[in-house]
């Protein structure tokens, strides 16, 4: 959708992108709630993007496809589970993850899906040359 700025219908999409209807509905629905799509029924109808690809940050999209960014439960920003080590104020495992966490978190907050789009097409042009 960021590639080519115009409507996408469900079916059209599935097809370019090789991802099941169902799935794709999925989808498209998670981010037009997040305010990241509008929708429009009816003929010439589809899904937009709502926002620039360049303020739209992958952590956010990632976040809001999966939750929480955490390799496990207990090292995410805001954990939605106890932690289950025996103090997790001293657990030297927990600490890591939340270093990795921190880290993973600050790479996908500092890329936008407009830079996707540029390491995309560089990567194309640097094969056709």
């Amino acid at each position: 959708m960021a590639r080519q700025r115009r409507s996408w219908n469900i079916q059209e999409l599935s097809t370019q992108e090789s991802i099941p209807v169902k799935f794709l509905e999925q989808i498209l629905l998670a981010l037009r709630h997040s305010g990241y799509l509008n929708a429009k029924r009816g003929v010439g109808g589809g899904y937009t993007l709502r926002i620039e690809p360049s303020q739209i940050k992958v952590g956010e999209i990632i976040r809001t496809m999966d939750g929480p960014i955490a390799p496990v439960p207990c090292a995410a920003a805001q954990p939605t589970e106890s932690c289950t080590c025996p103090n997790p104020e001293t657990c030297p495992l927990r600490h890591l993850m939340i270093e990795v966490r921190t880290l993973i978190s600050e790479k996908l907050d500092h890329r936008t899906i407009h830079d996707l789009l540029q390491t995309s097409l560089d990567h194309v042009l640097a094969f056709d040359i």
